[in-house]
């Protein structure tokens, strides 16, 4: 969209912008329609070209909306390179929503190159050769640091004295999965038991988890939150948790209503709920599911206890400090 400096602030609103979308955790291709709208409130004649991606790190789906932007490669494990086959609308500023999404499903491990076209596109080459060449320097990229990576396809596409006429970047990013074990789900009956069957459940599996100092406050998170779809949603309900760097606590059910914080007065007997969750967990929000929504919190692990010197026992007394 150009090099001077009003593009420049436009690419700054924008990025802000995507910031704030995605943590509003709007599905692509709503974020993409609201980026559409901001380019034509900042008055724009230039087009911008963007790309958006959500993965899930529990089935391994990417979802993809493409405004004008060049397809990702991916990396397989095996090494195997190859483009993503989207469905690319035009770019900002000259598209009319709504936005298509492309879903694929991206192997665990694997590596996910977003890139420029001036990273593969110049005067003296053309798009097809570019990516071609992408495509060389890629395979067999392995478990290569993604430092060293990123700097070896810059060098390669951009040779010194070439000819740089657009910008160009480049992003990688490597994919991971929950292992199976680490997710836990179940259905919940659309009642008022539905909180204490929660309950015994979550306890149940943090004590499999060996999670145990973590019972109380996740069993009053998933009975604010059950609670909460009991009595204002509409289901089916269900339960699950995710053992990753933190401890997600989700819970989703079939209606489209964005909960909120009330600020309950002193009489009144309820409307406390979402205060105590915020209060509880380290963060939390709403994501809407192709089905309805899910609510979620999320919990710091328990650090692991160090080892002392004593009881190592290496070559030490076991009495000293």
């Amino acid at each position: 969209m150009g090099h001077g400096l009003s593009e420049a602030a436009t690419m700054g609103r924008l990025r802000t912008a995507i910031r704030t979308l995605a943590d509003l955790e709007l599905p692509p291709d709503e974020i993409m329609s609201h980026l559409n709208g901001t380019m034509d409130d900042l008055g724009q004649e230039a087009d911008a070209t963007c790309l958006y991606a959500l993965y899930d790190s529990t089935d391994g789906r990417c979802s993809i909306v493409s405004a004008g932007h060049p397809p990702p490669a991916v990396v397989r494990p095996d090494g195997s390179v190859h483009f993503v086959g989207l469905d690319v609308d035009p770019p900002l500023c000259a598209a009319d929503p709504p936005f298509r999404t492309t879903e694929v499903t991206v192997p665990a491990e694997s590596l996910l190159v977003f890139y420029t076209d001036g990273l593969v596109r110049s005067s003296e080459r053309p798009v097809d050769q570019g990516m071609s060449e992408l495509t060389d320097l890629l395979r067999g990229a392995g478990r290569t640091d993604l430092d060293e990576l990123g700097a070896h396809l810059v060098e390669g596409l951009l040779p010194p004295g070439g000819s740089r006429a657009d910008d160009s970047v480049v992003l990688l990013a490597r994919v991971h999965a929950l292992a199976a074990d680490r997710v836990a789900s179940w259905p919940l009956p659309e009642d008022p038991q539905a909180a204490g069957q929660a309950r015994g459940l979550v306890r149940r599996q943090l004590e499999a988890w060996q999670l145990e100092e973590l019972t109380t406050t996740t069993e009053l998170l998933v009975s604010e939150l059950v609670g909460n779809v009991v009595r204002y949603a509409t289901g089916p309900v269900r339960l699950r948790l995710l053992r990753g760097e933190e401890l997600i606590c989700e819970v989703s059910d079939s209606s489209l209503t964005m909960p909120r914080i009330r600020h309950a007065a002193e009489t009144d007997e309820g409307g406390r709920g979402l205060q105590l969750v915020s209060a509880l967990a380290r963060s939390w929000g709403t994501r809407y599911t192709e089905t309805g929504k899910s609510i979620w919190t999320a919990q710091p692990l328990p650090r692991p206890v160090a080892a002392t010197g004593s009881a190592a026992g290496v070559g030490g007394n076991p009495r000293s400090g």
